[in-house]
């Protein structure tokens, strides 16, 4: 190498970002996932021993997916590829399977071939590595913050290993932003910038758990500093100034938000109206269109409440329309009462439960006929082969009750709906076993006047 080479490669160094200057290179460097790394984890074991396999490693934004995979190749003395899985095709999954049978067969290394974003692979191109990777020409590792069970396909899931990082906690994320500004050689320790600690705790807050974002925002605001004044100081009010709101970590289609919907029902299903509302929050302040959130809240109300309480449903829809009409900001007040009210009502699934058990006996039965008495007979031809034959009017009856089959002969006296002993359905429960204690009796009656009159 060259005076002007070393000094292109130099000048081209510290004009990268930030956090890509300062990525650790080391295990011994590298902050968090303690229960990966460390003396008889996983991750570690495999790179003492040189027993690399392939995996998917699962975890949030800036955790440290690409870092540990270049650390992983660096410890192994392995040939490393990185590959975007959002620039590239199947033509340049050949390239790379090519370079890495070159690898082998001249130089006897192994190479391992980092995937970013391996989620954005479709069928084809994840159906490119299968082989490869089953004869073990490469070391696969993938990177994704989606859920490998839905973005990744089974055949190539079942040759790796899903290895699920964790979040960067408030004391990794402030580890970093300290090293950064101390690290002379590639971070901001020649410049000797000076934070307090509530400035430094307000950089780890909004960073929510992505140490990229901590090292970015930190560069921004020295950066805006550098042009404002020679200061070393930058203050909490400045940081605030330079970065506005915090952004929090949402993907309206990925796995953040099935989560946070998920946590919303749950929290309403358990009666938490403290959590309900929480993450209700969470959802709305991270951009999700409230108009879903409503509908899931109209489903909750028939699914999870039913007829427990009636006013349920009428409360998620009455919500719904008050947030249509509204809008943001004061339709949210809406859905945040109606999510309240959803989470203090009683609860049954027992409409639910019920119409489960109808599905599934229509499945094994088929299709039953329709018993002859309940028929409509708006013909002569229909009357006279036995349409609404022997029907008996309700009304007719003290208190508009009858003993009469209305189900089909071969599931006669299945019950499908069986009410719980809370709220409204406590009075439904009451009120079905009287009537079928009623029915009986005029079975039972019926039945002695027909064996009287044989």
């Amino acid at each position: 190498m060259d005076l002007f080479e070393y000094n292109a490669r130099q000048s081209s160094a510290k004009s990268q970002p930030l956090a890509e200057r300062v990525r650790p290179n080391s295990l011994k460097t590298f902050v968090g996932q303690k229960h990966l790394l460390g003396k008889g984890k996983l991750i570690q074991t495999a790179i003492e021993s040189d027993r690399i396999f392939s995996m998917i490693l699962w975890g949030p934004p800036g955790c440290g997916k690409t870092t540990l995979a270049r650390i992983i190749a660096r410890e192994t003395q392995s040939h490393f590829l990185h590959f975007s899985a959002v620039l590239s095709g199947v033509k340049e999954i050949r390239s790379v399977i090519k370079i890495a049978k070159d690898q082998r067969s001249l130089y006897r290394q192994e190479t391992i071939l980092f995937v970013d974003e391996i989620h954005r692979f479709n069928k084809a191109q994840q159906d490119a590595f299968l082989h490869h990777v089953e004869d073990g020409l490469i070391t696969l590792i993938g990177a994704t913050t989606e859920n490998p069970s839905f973005e990744v396909i089974g055949p190539l899931l079942s040759r790796c290993r899903v290895i699920t990082m964790k979040v960067l906690s408030e004391e990794d994320i402030a580890l970093i932003i300290e090293s950064a500004l101390k690290d002379e050689d590639r971070g901001l320790g020649q410049d000797s910038w000076h934070l307090s600690q509530e400035a430094i705790q307000y950089l780890v807050h909004i960073s929510d758990g992505d140490a990229r974002m901590a090292l970015n925002n930190l560069e921004l605001v020295t950066s805006l500093k550098r042009v404002d004044q020679e200061e070393k100081n930058v203050t909490l009010k400045e940081i605030k100034t330079a970065l506005q709101e915090k952004a929090l970590v949402y993907d309206k289609s990925g796995e953040s938000h099935y989560n946070l919907i998920s946590a919303l029902h749950k929290s309403m299903r358990g009666s938490d109206p403290d959590a309900a509302i929480y993450w209700l929050g969470r959802m709305l302040a991270s951009g999700e269109d409230p108009v879903y959130v409503a509908r899931r809240m109209v489903r909750f109300a028939v699914e999870d409440i039913g007829n427990a309480d009636p006013d349920a449903l009428r409360m998620a829809l009455n919500g719904m329309e008050t947030y249509r009409f509204l809008g943001s900001p004061e339709g949210d007040l809406a859905l945040a009462q109606t999510a309240v009210y959803l989470a203090t009502a009683p609860k049954s699934n027992a409409i639910y439960t019920a119409y489960k058990k109808v599905q599934e006996t229509i499945k094994q039965t088929g299709s039953l006929e329709t018993p002859l008495h309940i028929r409509n007979a708006p013909t002569k031809l229909m009357k006279s082969i036995g349409y609404g034959r022997d029907y008996k009017y309700a009304h007719d009856y003290q208190d508009a009750i009858v003993s009469q089959e209305y189900l089909p002969e071969k599931i006669r006296g299945q019950a499908f709906y069986e009410p719980v002993d809370r709220g409204y359905e406590r009075i439904i429960k009451k009120r079905l076993t009287q009537w079928r204690q009623l029915k009986n009796r005029m079975r039972t009656s019926s039945d002695k006047k027909t064996n009287h009159q044989d």
